[in-house]
């Protein structure tokens, strides 16, 4: 069940930055095409320039400006996720001693019917309790916000002036290591506060995602424009905004909501049905035994 977890996790993030450079097509001329580019990353691509050259602020401002309007749009969703992920967690964590023992006699069982028994019994309490092995990531708010990571990615990049423009010093269309090491920074932290309240077993679970994210945003960003890489800086700022909301805000109320809940139905273990069948060593030592006793019967006459 941990590998599982660990593959969907670590499978879920690589295919959403591989989706970031794949849902907006490129025409001949190389210039952005497509459903999702028309409808939301053109007049992404609009608002950056209209801070940029009417309003004097510059490209790297209207990339700012722009990234921090689409992440407080999707907001509520980014919430509404980690709201039910949050839940998962803190039934996870009470279902404990529940849990781990099933999950301990499925890697001991001695037999398959033990296993299936035992596989069984796991995803019953899960069921009773309401947990998923999913950890409660719905596709559906996933669904919704990737389009428009998509779309504000590819106005970063391909918005006209942003590739002659200079932030701060920075060439927006040229690599710029530092903003790549702050994006990578930034991905880290966000990951560390992801840990917080974690048990030493979850932490260890997580150590490769906690690394994985960084150090793709970092891949990402190296072959891409400083103008993109704003945009993950942004974005990571942002994020760590948003973790920071579930972990002091969203976690403890949740908690006390899961407290109340289990103290008026507490958990009950569930029932392992042990495989009876008699071992085939049993077999043989029962005629044995009958063998001896006729034999003392013999001598006796």
């Amino acid at each position: 069940m941990k590998k599982i977890n660990r593959i969907l996790l670590s499978g879920f993030t690589l295919s959403s930055l591989l989706f970031l450079s794949g849902c907006v097509s490129v025409d001949k001329s190389g210039n952005p095409t497509g459903m999702v580019w028309n409808f939301i990353g053109q007049p992404m691509a609009n608002i950056i320039t209209y801070f940029a050259e009417e309003q004097g602020l510059g490209f790297g401002a209207g990339i700012i400006i722009v990234t921090l309007l689409v992440r407080f749009l999707i907001l509520p969703l980014g919430l509404y996720q980690s709201w039910k992920a949050s839940i998962q967690s803190e039934k996870m964590h009470y279902l404990k001693p529940i849990l781990a023992p099933l999950q301990e006699k499925m890697k001991t069982a001695s037999t398959q019917a033990e296993q299936m028994a035992a596989q069984q019994a796991y995803f019953a309490a899960q069921k009773e309790y309401g947990v998923s092995m999913f950890g409660g990531m719905g596709c559906l708010p996933l669904l919704i916000q990737m389009p428009f990571f998509s779309a504000l990615f590819f106005a970063a990049r391909y918005t006209e002036g942003i590739a002659e423009a200079n932030f701060m010093g920075i060439n927006l269309g040229s690599r710029s290591l530092v903003l790549i090491a702050l994006a990578g920074l930034f991905y880290f932290a966000q990951s560390l506060l992801m840990q917080v309240g974690m048990d030493e077993e979850q932490k260890k679970q997580s150590r490769s995602i906690m690394l994985m994210n960084p150090l793709m945003i970092m891949f990402f960003s190296w072959s891409s424009p400083a103008g993109v890489t704003l945009y993950w800086v942004v974005g990571g700022v942002f994020g760590i905004i948003q973790q920071a909301i579930t972990n002091f805000i969203i976690k403890p109320k949740i908690r006390k909501q899961i407290e109340e809940e289990f103290a008026k139905n507490p958990p009950k273990a569930q029932k392992v049905t042990k495989d009876v069948t008699p071992m085939a060593s049993s077999a043989i030592q029962t005629p044995t035994k009958k063998s001896n006793r006729n034999a003392g019967k013999q001598r006796s006459r």
